[in-house]
């Protein structure tokens, strides 16, 4: 048994050990066991305690849904551009570089988050792991949209949990961009609500359907619905195919709505009028310009 021999017979089971740990924990192929602990996903012993598990099945699923939209937008060797709104400390960026970006050697992602602190640490993890196709912004959504040194187009538009109308600036920023898929969990959707409570007396003498929000907890729970609702029409009256369905992990949580929308280029007159209905329905024409600038025009007939 020489020297080399015994190298090899050490090596194996460190590697092996790796790829029994990956599998119990049920981690994607070539997910990197560094990245999770750094991200405290993982703690140094390599183990998952409940919420940790709970967060990185959230982010599996969402990687179910987004890896196959940047399959089909890289195939002919594009390089994809994917903004993350609302990164927090981005798990959702971070594996998604991970598992799909880094064996590409192309494509970008943006972290976009207003905590500077967050950006801070985002910035220097992604140095020391050598993701240097990562940039991090300190930066609200708005004011993205805005930036002249942001590239032009986008390809994917993120939002997890970007609260109340941040999630309507990032439809904003991804119908500015031109993105070809957003994928959105919205969350906190307060602004629907105030509008419904400032007018609640009005509706409730006008119609009976006003009953469905009259109790506050209704309210909110109202508010939420419409919000969401009126997004999935105006992205149909913008050319996207929407699909919407529960993001797993959160299922005790009212912020669990997962929105897919992918740009086709067939605007829906019909989501557009109903949007123009549906905002009259509830007293909330004052949002047409506000939150749905792009929304085209619909004849009187």
């Amino acid at each position: 048994m020489g020297k080399t021999d015994k190298k090899q017979s050490l090596q194996k089971p460190a590697k092996a050990g790796a790829l029994d740990i990956a599998e119990q924990l049920g981690l994607k192929p070539g997910q990197s066991l560094e990245l999770l602990k750094a991200l405290h996903i993982l703690t140094r012993e390599g183990k998952l305690n409940q919420d940790s598990r709970r967060k990185l099945k959230q982010v599996y699923h969402l990687y179910q849904f987004i890896e196959p939209l940047l399959a089909e937008l890289s195939k002919d060797g594009h390089a994809v551009t994917l903004a993350d709104h609302g990164a927090g400390k981005s798990y959702l960026g971070f594996i998604l570089y991970d598992l799909y970006f880094k064996a590409l050697a192309q494509g970008r992602i943006f972290g976009i988050e207003t905590r500077a602190p967050l950006v801070e640490a985002s910035q220097k993890l992604a140095a020391e792991l050598g993701f240097e196709r990562m940039e991090f912004l300190n930066m609200s959504v708005a004011e993205s949209t805005r930036a002249d040194f942001m590239p032009s187009q986008f390809d994917v538009v993120t939002a997890l949990h970007a609260c109340d109308t941040a999630t309507d600036d990032a439809i904003a920023f991804g119908l500015e961009k031109q993105a070809k898929a957003m994928v959105l969990v919205p969350c906190c959707q307060a602004e629907v609500a105030a509008c419904l409570r400032q007018t609640k007396a009005m509706s409730l003498a006008r119609t009976p359907l006003a009953e469905l929000w009259r109790h506050p907890i209704h309210t909110r729970e109202m508010g939420s619905q419409i919000t969401n609702v009126l997004r999935c029409l105006y992205l149909e009256a913008c050319g996207y195919q929407v699909t919407v369905t529960e993001l797993v992990g959160w299922e005790h949580s009212m912020k669990n709505e997962l929105i897919v929308a992918r740009y086709t280029g067939q605007k829906k007159r019909s989501a557009a009028q109903r949007l123009r209905q549906l905002l009259a329905e509830f007293g909330l024409e004052g949002l047409a310009g506000v939150r749905y600038p792009h929304l085209p025009q619909t004849s009187a007939a």
